[in-house]
C-alpha cells in the first residue's frame, strides 16, 4: 500500500475513533440524567405517596378486602393441541378421583369397625383448663 493511502486511512479511523468517544460520552451523559431523574421521580412520588396516607383518616379499618380492587395479570390462554388438552383433562380427573378416594378411604375407615367413636382433639375453654 502507498504511503500517502495508508497516512489517509489512519486519519480516517483517529477521526472515527474520536467520534466514536465523543457519541459514547453523550450517551453516557444521557444516561446519567435519565437515572437522575428516575430517582427525583421516585423519591417525588414516594413523598407524596406518604403525605396522602397520613393525611387520610378513614373510618373504616384498612383491610385486605379492599385490596382485590387492583387490577390482576389476566391469565394467559394455553395453545393446547385437542390431544394434548384431552390428556391434560384426564389426568386431572383422575388427580381429583384419587384425592375424593382417599378423603373417603379416610373418614370411612375410621368410622367403619371401630368399637369406639374416633377422637375429637379437646376444644380450649376460657378458663385455659
Amino acid at each position: 500500500m502507498k504511503l500517502k493511502k495508508l497516512k489517509k486511512k489512519i486519519q480516517q479511523l483517529e477521526k472515527r475513533l474520536r467520534e466514536d468517544s465523543e457519541r459514547l460520552g453523550r450517551l453516557r451523559g444521557e444516561l446519567q440524567q435519565a437515572e437522575t431523574a428516575k430517582a427525583l421521580k421516585a423519591a417525588r412520588k414516594s413523598a407524596a405517596r406518604a403525605t396522602a396516607s397520613a393525611g387520610k383518616n378513614s373510618p373504616e379499618p384498612t383491610t385486605g378486602a379492599k385490596k382485590p380492587s387492583i387490577a390482576k395479570k389476566s391469565k394467559r390462554k394455553l395453545n393446547l393441541s385437542p390431544e394434548r388438552r384431552a390428556h391434560l383433562a384426564a389426568a386431572m380427573k383422575a388427580r381429583w378421583a384419587a384425592k375424593r378416594a382417599a378423603e373417603g378411604n379416610s373418614t370411612t375407615s375410621s368410622d367403619q369397625n371401630s368399637p369406639t367413636p374416633p377422637m375429637q382433639p379437646p376444644e380450649n375453654r376460657g378458663d385455659g383448663v
